[in-house]
């Protein structure tokens, strides 16, 4: 009895060893899961919403200076895989949201560019199925945008929502976004989450890969298993929130309301700036509205900029002309962007981007400029 039982025990043994190796092989061979995709992996990777906006300098030298440091980094030299094509599920105003959020990333960001805008595109629905990113379209566009710093794009925060197109523009960058809603695929950045133009060089950027270039954009993914397409296994389910909203483009009656914050009681550290008058500014210091001098210069706006910002750390600073356009709180209403004469925004690296109402502060590039309608 004893030695059949012996040999019956072995004999199972070995039938079970193949698939034992084989288990083995997989989980080496495969790119594994962090054990909390959502927690302090995620919460530690270089260009989240946390870094602040895409920011760049605010001189012609330092425009150069950031091109050389960008041309200084070599693309990637492997073989870039185009991203899977797109799974829409949702409802019919799932689609126009995500359509709509889509179409107006892609004409912010790239303007009339063809190509330009499908890249843009392709990238927001790369960070959609991507666990470090908002679920949905609308809600990945305008991530940050609620928050006083921290835009992921920076339309969303700058005063470019202020900016109308054309109905011919605009029915082509619906089209596009429809494209690639439906499956159709940019291959050229393949799985990038992440892009600037080639003035900026971003905190974020060096350690990022550098898969493409697109026009003036360059394209990048997150190093390792985040930059992987098994990274991006999210399942999109629609709940796309109200464009319209977003966009502050709602009726007048349904507009968020601006008001004067001349009552407004500033913190008792607020600095001191030499030109124009500070409205509000929130305890950290990392949000400012201030009031421009009528005949005030770009140079003096900025001086004033970078007086409030004088703490370490993401920073921003509104200014407009007229006291009465000064909102009461961020996320800034349709007036008040509008309005908006000044912009400018610090990342955790010292970056700095400055932009201007071109039509009041003459003579700047026209990277210097707040987008406006044409």
């Amino acid at each position: 009895m004893r030695n059949p039982l012996l040999r019956e025990i072995t004999i199972m043994l070995l039938a079970a060893l193949p698939l034992t190796l084989l288990v083995l092989l997989c989980q080496l061979g495969v790119p594994r899961l962090p054990a909390d995709p959502v927690g302090a992996e995620i919460a530690a990777l270089p260009g989240r919403s946390a870094d602040a906006p895409l920011l760049a300098a605010d001189t012609p030298s330092d425009m150069d200076a950031a091109r050389a440091k960008n041309a200084a980094t070599a693309f990637y030299a492997g073989q870039i895989d185009p991203a899977r094509p797109f799974r829409f599920s949702g409802t019919p105003g799932d689609f126009a949201n995500a359509r709509d959020c889509l179409a107006l990333a892609a004409l912010a960001e790239a303007g009339g560019s063809d190509q330009g805008q499908r890249a843009v595109i392709q990238v927001v629905l790369n960070r959609v199925r991507h666990p470090a990113f908002a679920r949905t379209v609308c809600g990945t566009v305008f991530e940050g945008s609620q928050r006083k710093t921290g835009c992921q794009f920076t339309f969303t925060c700058d005063g470019a929502l202020a900016r109308r197109y054309s109905d011919g523009a605009w029915i082509a960058a619906q089209l596009r976004a429809e494209q690639a809603l439906r499956g159709r695929v940019f291959a050229a950045v393949g799985n990038a989450t992440h892009y600037h133009t080639d003035w900026v060089h971003p905190s974020w950027s060096p350690k990022l890969v550098k898969l493409a270039r697109v026009e003036t954009h360059l394209f990048f993914r997150w190093p390792g298993y985040f930059g992987s397409d098994a990274a991006a296994r999210m399942v999109y389910r629609g709940g796309e929130p109200d464009f319209s909203a977003l966009a502050g483009r709602r009726d007048e009656g349904q507009e968020a309301v601006a008001a004067s914050t001349s009552g407004a009681v500033l913190p008792a550290d607020t600095p001191k700036i030499e030109t124009g008058a500070v409205m509000l500014r929130d305890a950290t210091g990392k949000a400012n509205f201030i009031v421009l001098d009528r005949t005030g210069s770009a140079e003096a706006a900025l001086t004033s900029a970078r007086a409030l910002c004088n703490r370490p750390g993401t920073c921003r600073v509104y200014g407009w002309r007229d006291a009465s356009a000064v909102p009461a709180a961020l996320p800034l209403s349709k007036p008040a962007r509008a309005a908006l004469q000044f912009s400018y925004a610090r990342d955790p690296a010292g970056a700095e981007i400055a932009l201007y109402n071109c039509d009041s502060f003459g003579g700047l590039p026209r990277e210097q400029c707040i987008p406006r309608a044409r």
